[in-house]
């Protein structure tokens, strides 16, 4: 039980936090019967995704597939031509057409695959370094490069849905700049664009309530990696519901990256994320615990009440 709620607790929550803090007020305790609900709604990452992307296997890539260039450095995997300088090469915000592949030997009698794109008037060369058995794998994908079906597919699953926002960080549409701000709150997708060299998808999102419009940074659908993918970052369902015995006073401190005292350690994790360092020191009055964040940031709490913070 303590993994799993330890599993939940991640999983609902972000890891850092740019809210401030409240004063004193009363809250009801979490339920038992509460985290058990909570859990099967929020596990490991085991469950079924909420959306869907196949990628396809490099045989069945047609001829002028596009991809996008989300990073410069793409010119770096290219091989040198004389018709264009490498040093100078802009792709950062191009669409790449595939071209077809051919194969050569390497040195240890291997035959690996090179993989033909264009871009305008020239034509891009991508020495692979592996077998056709290697990169015919679905898993398979370009450096700096991101695959515009997958894109459209994730548009066409997502964009004018309305969901619920998970993650308090947030980035400025307009310079892309970190912006903290609320989670579980219902948002509507409007876009979802080609990403960065990190997370290959940006979806940008607007707030039904008051209208304030972001993004976040997304992996693709059924990758592999920890976190940033559309489970961990949005919900299908309202997360408010899954916490019906939580008051809508502490409701609304945890929608603002907000503690106030009497919140349970369930309450603050869910306001505040995981903490980086936890210290336990039990005595005869009862276990006093203490929670550290980044930047002298602490919660103390006494039987899992919190009892003062900074």
């Amino acid at each position: 039980m303590r993994c799993a709620l330890n599993i939940l607790l991640v999983a609902v929550a972000a890891l850092s936090l740019t809210g401030c803090f409240t004063g004193v007020e009363s809250t009801k305790k979490i339920t038992e019967k509460d985290v058990q609900r909570a859990i099967r709604h929020f596990d490991d990452g085991s469950r079924e995704s909420s959306i869907h992307v196949a990628a396809d296997s490099l045989s069945s890539w047609r001829e002028g597939k596009e991809f996008w260039c989300v990073d410069n450095q793409a010119r770096l995997i290219f091989k040198p031509s004389v018709d264009y300088d490498l040093d100078t090469l802009a792709l950062e915000g191009k669409k790449l057409s595939y071209a077809g592949y051919g194969t050569h030997k390497t040195l240890d009698n291997n035959e690996v695959v090179d993989i033909y794109l264009n871009c305008g008037s020239y034509r891009l060369m991508y020495n692979t370094g592996k077998t056709f058995k290697e990169v015919n794998r679905r898993s398979f994908s370009i450096p700096f490069l991101v695959d515009d079906d997958i894109i459209q597919n994730v548009v066409n699953q997502l964009v004018d849905k309305t969901v619920y926002v998970k993650t308090a960080i947030w980035y400025d549409i307009e310079g892309g700049h970190p912006a903290g701000n609320r989670r579980f709150i219902p948002v509507v997708i409007t876009a979802v664009k080609p990403g960065n060299k990190v997370y290959p998808l940006k979806v940008e999102f607007r707030a039904t309530d008051n209208g304030d419009e972001a993004f976040v940074w997304m992996k693709v659908p059924g990758s592999d990696g920890v976190g940033r993918d559309f489970d961990s970052l949005f919900s299908m369902t309202d997360v408010r519901k899954q916490y019906p015995d939580i008051s809508p006073a502490t409701w609304a401190n945890i929608v603002n990256g907000k503690v106030a005292e009497g919140m349970t350690k369930e309450e603050c994790r869910l306001a505040m994320g995981s903490p980086v360092n936890v210290r336990q020191l039990p005595d005869q009055s009862g276990l006093r615990e203490y929670w550290y964040y980044d930047g002298g940031r602490y919660l103390f709490f006494v039987d899992g009440v919190l009892k003062e913070f900074r």
